[in-house]
């Protein structure tokens, strides 16, 4: 933690930025180690080039800052009181002297910017969230560490799912055993909403689970993920139940090779936009390039979608430490969709993949 905090104090420096002020979960908790969600309380952490950072927390959780490694100042709020109030003091004993301020633009409030603003004199606003973007996008050991075994507990998930098929089955009764599995190994939180579809459904990219039943020739997709210390894991499979169609077989195959070519891409000096370029070259040659509607994935890690997008737009070049998702799909509404997804991690001359349960299609008597 204190060398991330040293990274971002230099560059605070460097651009001559007075203070920062982060406050989303995900980046308080890069920096400081410490996660919680406050709800609809003020949390935040205040950093500056040259003097101490302190942290900002509702009382009832300023012990567990400590208990997560910050070694810095806390500073504790009960409810009834104003947090702004102690922050305009800790700030006013470091002194300000310039009028560049910098802030996460994307995901603050408006509210809470113009009372962090406030203490300055017109201030220039600058945004800090490339700054982490930076950081984060490159994982060191420990965070690879922690990802490989959330990729272990998504590939988990996904042999539970298909175990628990069976003609009649709904979706939600499926999701339910995959949760409580999942429970039982420790796992507190998934990373999104589980996701279980069943024929037609599963030609929505985003398709919510209900009471659908299992029957003979459904594909069956499968999209969920674990929180696991902090860090985010994503896979998808989808399967065949009794039986497949030519057609099935047609997208299905499509798909995995799809999938293969751009992982077989992914490697350090690799253009991002290149990965979802050829993948999707390959759907569009085999007649369904306009069921192809998303990316090629997204970055992972602390969230489960943050930097880079991984859009054939992006110029960005892939490096060592990255890591993120390969998620192609054909989605066709009368017949069903299939994703095959998996996390990847750039290594020092090609790629991991973290996510391991098998990929070939597989039907399920």
């Amino acid at each position: 933690m204190q060398q991330r905090l040293e990274t971002f104090q230099q560059w605070l420096k460097d651009e001559n930025i007075e203070a920062a002020f982060i406050n989303s979960t995900e980046n308080v908790f890069y920096l400081t180690n410490f996660h919680t969600d406050p709800h609809e309380r003020l949390m935040g952490l205040f950093i500056f080039p040259e003097a101490k950072p302190f942290v900002v927390v509702p009382g009832m959780e300023a012990r567990q800052v400590k208990d997560a490694g910050w070694a810095g100042e806390v500073i504790g709020y009960s409810d009834h009181e104003d947090p702004w109030d102690f922050i305009k003091q800790a700030i006013s004993k470091r002194g300000l002297h310039g009028n560049r301020a910098a802030i996460e633009k994307d995901v603050l409030t408006y509210g809470r910017s113009e009372a962090f603003l406030s203490m300055f004199n017109k201030p220039e606003v600058v945004n800090l969230e490339d700054k982490l973007n930076d950081m984060r996008v490159v994982k060191d050991e420990k965070e690879i560490e922690i990802m490989r075994r959330a990729a272990e507990m998504a590939d988990f998930g996904v042999e539970v799912g298909a175990a628990a098929l069976k003609e009649g089955i709904t979706e939600m009764e499926v999701l339910a055993k995959i949760e409580y599995e999942l429970k039982k190994k420790g796992i507190r939180e998934m990373s999104f909403s589980t996701m279980v579809l069943f024929g037609e459904k599963a030609g929505d990219p985003h398709g919510n689970p209900g009471d659908r039943k299992l029957k003979a020739g459904d594909f069956v997709l499968f999209d969920l993920g674990v929180v696991l210390e902090g860090y985010t894991s994503d896979i998808t499979r989808t399967f065949a139940y009794k039986s497949v169609s030519d057609k099935q077989r047609e997208i299905y195959e499509t798909v995995l090779k799809a999938e293969l070519a751009s992982l077989e891409a992914s490697k350090p000096g690799s253009r991002i936009g290149d990965l979802d370029q050829i993948a999707r070259d390959i759907i569009t040659e085999a007649g369904y390039g306009d069921h192809f509607p998303h990316r090629i994935g997204h970055g992972l890690g602390i969230n489960v979608h943050e930097f880079p997008s991984m859009s054939h737009l992006n110029d960005g070049i892939l490096k060592k430490g990255m890591t993120y998702t390969i998620e192609p799909g054909i989605y066709v509404p009368e017949i069903g969709g299939v994703r095959i997804e998996d996390d990847v991690l750039i290594t020092e001359d090609g790629h991991e993949t973290l996510t391991k349960f098998p990929k070939e299609l597989q039907i399920i008597e």
